[in-house]
């Protein structure tokens, strides 16, 4: 399949083409012919002879020549047939505006569409789409009336309504586009794709992106960080819809109750290290960061402004992202010193003054751009009676066009500051309306620079594991129909992946109890009773848990535990029970989890864990497989994690063995997806060399056949 049939045509037809003013058919022609399209133009049109100066054909198959692109606007029945006679006439790519398919329910139609374009090698973008844009060769191949800059950002969205907005704010920002388009229902065009595509496109320096739903995550964060961690780095930035929970069934796990919502696509974006931004205008104000400024380093930031207390605001922002304020050189104050009136600041935050003009704003500028602790600048400027606003956004420009440390202004306010905002657009200057958005951006872009320079871990993997066992264990139960693993059987399937395990063993009587104990440890020994039954998920919640057991009155509290559990659960199969050495007393409670998202793939939770798992919600998720770096970053990402590291004397937990736990969970998914839940709750980290303890667990794989 061609791209350069999509992005780069020759010659393009129109099915659909329409007499009829303000409609899509009509639009799209209109676009290719006044917005500068140098390429051949066939409408095709049954019923018309001719469109804004453009022969029209009955039929694609009646065009004069071979076509390298088919944008169709047929009604939705028609399309398919529309895509077979444009492959005739030699189209390599197919985009279809036409709705009517897998969003109203007609599945069958737009699987239909999508294998004809396979079986024909043919690129499909849609349906249900606005169309595509490339401004380099003025090609506007969509109903939107905007033929937007050229530039270096490439823009994708699954709403061909938001495009038009995003089209019109773009032009007001300045911002121009490699390419610009919209792939509706993704029947075949999806974001993974483009982002392999746009990850080698030489015009595109910046991907943007609008997302309702993704797909193949583990695809996405290896496409993404290859992308992001290249010879030529490039961010994805994008803005995600649906950040609130949607009902999701009653899930057994806590794993899986606590993976709703946008658990998952916040865990993606992280892993990956996409750049998610809250807003159509955050969105943009950090694509323009990235598109206007070359990568490198920026941590230490120096303000400058005509005013006290915006500068006081974007120190607070700054700090809040973690950048720091430049420690400006003595050489750096002296000179500021040496020209600034005696009220000025000539610390950073460097106050000009409210009667700063320009020729103050230029020459603090050229001072501070040579300061060597100064890796951005952020320039405020209120406008005020004295202020010379064009003027002043003129000495911007020409500082700015002489250093190559990043420069971001904040013209603040509208009607008045307009004519020297424009200015700094035109001069390709990152600007912002207000300064918070100024330090948020740098604070990304910074972050970014930092993460582009680390080599892509591998994943995590351990030799020491019996796959073979835990292969019996589900081939055994795939002939049984066996879906749930409770805590006795998960144990085992641990136990083959080497989890580090307390002593136990399983008793189907107070007699097997008791003799199990006698060979456990000594005579300090004290055990766990956990009931063992296919019907029980949460065991305490019954009576179904006893802890500090000594060994003499093991028989006993067997049969108190099958009395009690029986009479709260009449209905539960008790098969006996699970006796386990009592864990140590000197650890931290965490829990390690799996829940399978259908789409996007298996996600590992890890978390502060107990009893209190899902009141707290101190918990993290990375997609499975995970590595080292993805491991790290799920500890320290806790609001709890101080804990790992000791507070009021207490010795710091054994990271590595949380981090090995990690690994271990991610390798046992990976090596059978069919776990589709699972809980290690607790999993008790113990201090610093001791290792760790899994005290409890349990786990479902999916329906077998």
């Amino acid at each position: 399949m061609s791209f350069e049939s999509l992005f780069y045509p020759d010659t393009i037809a129109v099915i659909g083409a329409s007499r009829k003013l303000k409609t899509v058919g009509n639009d799209i022609v209109k676009n290719l012919v006044y917005q500068g399209f140098s390429g051949m133009v066939y409408p095709i049109n049954p019923k018309a002879d001719e469109l804004y100066g453009k022969r029209v054909y009955a039929n694609v198959l009646d065009a004069p020549s071979d076509i390298d692109l088919a944008v169709i606007a047929v009604p939705a029945p028609s399309v398919v047939d529309s895509v077979k006679q444009a492959h005739q006439k030699g189209a390599r790519a197919a985009v279809v505006i036409s709705a009517g398919c897998k969003e109203i329910g007609n599945d069958a139609l737009e699987y239909e569409l999508t294998i004809t374009c396979q079986e024909r090698n043919m690129l499909l973008v849609g349906p249900n789409c606005l169309g595509v844009i490339n401004p380099k060769i003025r090609m506007n191949a969509s109903f939107a009336n905007l033929m937007p800059a050229k530039g270096n950002i490439a823009f994708i969205s699954q709403s061909g309504a938001l495009c038009t907005a995003v089209l019109d704010y773009a032009k007001d920002l300045g911002i121009g586009f490699s390419k610009f388009m919209s792939i509706g229902n993704k029947a075949s065009m999806d974001e993974l794709r483009l982002l392999k595509y746009f990850a080698e496109d030489p015009e595109t320096k910046v991907i943007a992106l609008y997302v309702e739903q993704l797909k193949n995550a583990p695809e996405i964060i290896h496409v993404v960080q290859n992308l992001s961690r290249s010879k030529n780095p490039k961010p994805v930035i994008l803005l995600k819809s649906g950040k609130t929970e949607a009902g999701a069934g009653a899930i057994a796990s806590h794993t899986g109750s606590l993976s709703g919502g946008d658990a998952a696509y916040s865990a993606l974006f992280d892993q990956a290290g996409m750049i998610r931004a809250s807003s159509v205008a955050e969105l943009f104000n950090l694509a323009q960061m990235f598109s206007k400024n070359e990568l490198k380093p920026v941590h230490n930031v120096t303000i400058i402004t005509n005013a006290g207390g915006p500068g006081v605001l974007t120190t607070d922002v700054i700090v809040d992202q973690g950048l720091s304020l430049a420690q400006l050189t003595d050489d750096t104050v002296q000179k500021l010193k040496d020209f600034l009136p005696f009220a000025a600041s000539t610390h950073n935050p460097v106050d000009i003054l409210g009667d700063a003009v320009a020729e103050r704003y230029q020459k603090t500028l050229e001072i501070v751009a040579q300061d060597a602790n100064t890796e951005a600048i952020i320039v405020l400027l209120t406008p005020q009676s004295m202020t010379e606003i064009e003027e002043t956004a003129r000495a911007i420009i020409e500082v700015h066009q002489n250093t190559d440390i990043p420069i971001v202004v904040s013209f603040m306010g509208r009607e008045t500051v307009a004519p020297g905002v424009q200015l700094l657009k035109e001069a390709d200057i990152v600007t912002t309306a207000f300064p918070e958005p100024a330090a948020k951006a740098l604070a990304c872009f910074g972050r970014f620079v930092r993460m582009s320079t680390k080599p892509i871990s591998t994943p995590l993997a351990y030799q020491d594991v019996n796959k073979g066992k835990v292969a019996a264990i589900f081939g055994k139960a795939e002939k049984e129909g066996k879906t749930a693993f409770p805590e006795a059987e998960a144990i085992e399937i641990l136990k083959a992946y080497n989890f580090p395990l307390l002593e136990t063993a399983f008793a189907k009587t107070a007699d097997e109890a008791f003799r199990i104990a006698q060979s456990i440890g000594d005579e300090r020994t004290t055990f766990a009773m956990k009931i063992v039954s296919p019907d029980i998920l949460h065991k305490s919640d019954v009576g179904g848990v006893m802890l500090n057991i000594a060994k003499a009155d093991v028989a006993q509290k067997f049969n108190d535990m099958m009395k009690t559990v029986a009479h709260n659960t009449p209905q539960a199969r008790l098969e006996g029970v699970l006796l386990v050495e009592m864990a140590p007393q000197n650890g931290i409670e965490v829990i390690l989890g799996v829940n399978k998202e259908s789409e996007l793939g298996t996600m590992i939770m890890f978390g502060l864990g107990g009893i209190y798992v899902e009141v707290l919600k101190d918990i993290c998720f990375g997609f499975a497989p995970l590595t080292r770096e993805d491991a790290i970053r799920m500890i320290n990402s806790l609001r709890s994690s101080a804990l790992f590291k000791g507070v009021r004397g207490q010795k710091s937990s054994d990271q590595e063995k949380m981090i090995e736990c990690i690994g271990r969970l991610s390798q046992l998914v990976q090596d059978f997806p069919q776990i589709v839940e699972l809980d290690i709750n607790p999993l008790l980290v113990l201090p610093e060399g001791q290792g760790a303890k899994v005290l409890d667990a349990r786990m479902m794989i999916e329906t077998l056949s």
